[in-house]
């Protein structure tokens, strides 16, 4: 009986209550929508300015990775058996690459750095041949070893040195240099010259007929 009381009490003290509340409303915003037209514009006011704030920040960022790749490709490979690995921290194939390019007799420094894009810009990798990590290697003519290239590829590259930017071997296939043993491997290493409106082309095969 009481809660029906309340109920009954509630329902006639809500008009009451709203009417009450509308006047204080309006005792302090004389005219309410100009009220929330100032507050929509403070509002995007601060949006903007935070918008400004995060393209700075974004600008500060972007140049601290362009000069991260300048300082860190300014330390090229002196000889033909020097190779400079830049690669991220958690990259394990990566360093099983690595292990195998020291066991086939190369000097090789890695240098750990948690985003590649700049380094890869840098060293002028095209877009679709992008790696888990970028390499340099040689003294007078110095080549991009763009992700898992095998070996082979490498001495063929050192042996005939063509007017290229670089190899790479795109992506991380299953059986390349680095990436686990699997007899069935099949592959392409792509050569690329860095020039403006020319294409990759092949420049390696594994496991092609």
């Amino acid at each position: 009986m009481v809660a029906v009381a309340g109920l009954i009490l509630s329902a006639l003290l809500r008009p009451l209550l709203v009417w009450n509340y509308t006047r204080v409303i309006t005792a302090w915003c004389p005219d309410p929508s100009a009220t929330i037209a100032m507050i929509i514009t403070s509002r995007i006011r601060k949006t903007s300015e935070m918008a400004k704030i995060l393209t700075s920040l974004a600008g500060v960022f972007a140049i601290g990775l362009s000069i991260t790749a300048t300082v860190a490709l300014a330390e090229t490979p002196d000889t033909d058996s020097q190779i400079m690995v830049f690669k991220t921290p958690w990259c394990g194939c990566c360093q099983a690459w690595v292990e195998a390019m020291e066991q086939a007799g190369y000097d090789v420094k890695t240098t750990d750095v948690e985003d590649l894009t700049a380094i890869k810009t840098r060293a002028g990798v095209p877009g679709g041949l992008e790696a888990c990590h970028t390499a340099m290697i040689g003294g007078e003519t110095k080549y991009v070893l763009e992700g898992h290239v095998p070996i082979e590829a490498v001495e063929k590259l050192m042996t005939e040195r063509p007017d290229i930017r670089g190899v790479s071997t795109p992506g991380m296939p299953m059986g390349s240099l680095g990436m686990g043993d699997v007899p069935e491997a099949n592959y392409t290493v792509y050569a690329f010259t860095g020039r403006y409106g020319e294409e990759p082309a092949v420049y390696f095969e594994v496991g092609k007929q």
